[in-house]
């Protein structure tokens, strides 16, 4: 029987105080429970992925020791040891020969993916897309008129002026599209953010690569990215998040404005 971690931590000090290098075990001892699931050791691995959720246990924390961590949570240490197993295939710990278990930076893509399935799964995944759009991209937009280095604007800049030369040229201008807003995510200095707008990007690229066959489109979108990068040079975050709110309303009007025979929205570049 598990025994109540109350009683467990009542004789902990002197554990604390002779393994005083293992600094997160003060820190996470009130978090831990008593384990009374039949599979002892996925209750234990759930305990500690909570503790990672919540930023109890952070990237770079040591674990306490096989029998320490036996002695918290009241169980056999084959138990830790399988618990330890299941969080190392999910990528939130790291045992290091010599150097225990690491806790490991959470891999954005367990964050973003299950957001991606929902999307791809959508049956109106044109107007789903741009209703994450305008809930996402405007903050970013704001986030990078505060945070936007000089490199980050300069780079902006770049994007704009190329996309006008392509556009001038009667080129297509999707790679510059697609940069620009990925820029705008990256200055916002967000990795989750930044990993989402890839996978944003994703799912419109097929319909952006047909965009171009509406007059005016590849020209509605020049326009408003240089709004967003005027705003963003100024540093003027209200205006930012506006120009980029107003860019989105604007593509997305075009796009349900000239929808295909076939009742589905036209494609578009934004």
């Amino acid at each position: 029987m598990v025994r109540p971690l109350d009683q467990l931590f009542g004789g902990w000090g002197l554990i604390i105080s002779s393994s005083a290098r293992f600094g997160t075990v003060s820190r996470i001892q009130g978090d831990l429970g008593p384990v009374r699931r039949t599979k002892v050791y996925a209750e234990v691995a759930a305990q500690i992925q909570r503790l990672i959720a919540d930023g109890r246990l952070k990237p770079g924390d040591k674990l306490p020791p096989e029998r320490e961590l036996a002695e918290i949570f009241g169980v056999s240490r084959s138990s830790v040891r399988d618990a330890i197993r299941v969080l190392e295939m999910q990528g939130l710990v790291e045992p290091r020969h010599g150097d225990g278990t690491l806790v490991r930076r959470i891999p954005i893509d367990r964050l973003v993916q299950p957001f991606a399935h929902a999307l791809s799964a959508s049956k109106d995944l044109a107007a789903d897309l741009f209703d994450m759009r305008k809930m996402l991209e405007p903050p970013l937009a704001r986030a990078a008129a505060f945070r936007a280095t000089d490199d980050d604007v300069q780079a902006l800049e770049q994007i704009v002026e190329r996309q006008a030369r392509r556009l001038a040229a009667g080129q297509i201008t999707i790679e510059d599209d697609n940069a620009f807003h990925y820029r705008i995510a990256t200055a916002a200095k967000n990795p989750v953010v930044l990993r989402t707008m890839d996978i944003l990007m994703g799912l419109l690229s097929d319909s952006r690569v047909r965009s171009l066959q509406t007059p005016g489109r590849a020209e509605k979108s020049l326009e408003g990215h240089r709004r967003i990068l005027d705003a963003i040079r100024q540093r003027d975050p209200e205006a930012a998040a506006v120009c980029m709110r107003r860019h989105i309303e604007e593509i997305e009007g075009t796009l349900f404005a000239h929808g295909r025979a076939d009742g589905e929205p036209a494609a578009v570049e934004s």
